[in-house]
């Protein structure tokens, strides 16, 4: 599918097409699934310093390399940076978009003055993924905070009043969030499918319980540095 395939399918005028922005960091094994997903979209990756082939894959594919220091913070900025037009969609390397995804963004980008983001959910279909899944809509809805594998499409003035993400190695999805507040925070009628690979890898309560921990961490003012390590 072309641009102008996008903008004919979703009816809205050329200005209005959102660019893609990846950060990737050895990221060939999901990266392409991902850009599958937003063909016809101008994308931009982000590369961190990958040895995997990720920069080339992304090439190949169409997309717009930008090279930029290892951290997603920094490099969903240098993204940003290099990105053109005035609609901006974050996305990870591993989550793509879901089906009536595009429908959804067409409907959001009639509100530039929220950001939006996708529902949650996992490509797996253990019980363990549908109660994560459900944690994440319970965070979403009474704490107003989706992470940055819920994917974010905002409009540039928006991105740019609240000061954008901050080059910091964690925790920027949240940080950009809580300075955007409920009020200007929107839910999308469509789902982000990520990669379930990290909770197999780690169990689902230990990768889970991780998580939870990073936050409150963050909420206590621990630097992203240190959260970083604990990380991993």
């Amino acid at each position: 599918m072309s641009r102008t395939s996008w903008e004919r399918l979703v009816k809205v005028p050329a200005e209005q097409t959102p660019t893609v922005i990846i950060p990737a960091l050895n990221a060939a094994a999901s990266l392409g699934a991902v850009l599958a997903a937003c063909v016809g979209l101008p994308a931009v990756v982000v590369d961190g310093g990958s040895t995997d082939g990720t920069a080339d894959l992304a090439r190949r594919a169409g997309a717009r390399v930008v090279a930029a220091p290892r951290g997603r913070g920094v490099q969903l900025a240098a993204g940003a940076a290099a990105a053109e037009g005035e609609w901006l969609l974050f996305l990870h390397a591993d989550t793509r978009p879901g089906p009536g995804w595009r429908e959804a963004v067409q409907a959001a980008m009639h509100d530039p003055t929220r950001a939006h983001y996708f529902r949650f959910a996992l490509d797996d279909p253990s019980p363990e993924a549908r109660r994560l899944e459900r944690r994440v809509a319970w965070r979403c809805r009474v704490l107003a905070l989706p992470y940055g594998d819920q994917g974010l499409l905002i409009h540039r003035t928006l991105y740019a009043e609240a000061g954008g993400f901050r080059p910091i190695p964690l925790m920027e999805d949240v940080d950009l969030v809580r300075r955007l507040g409920r009020r200007r925070l929107a839910p999308m009628p469509a789902a982000a499918l990520t990669s379930a690979a990290r909770w197999h890898r780690e169990g689902w309560r230990r990768r889970s319980a991780r998580n939870l921990l990073c936050l409150s961490l963050w909420f206590l003012g621990l630097p992203p540095g240190v959260i970083r390590k604990l990380y991993g």
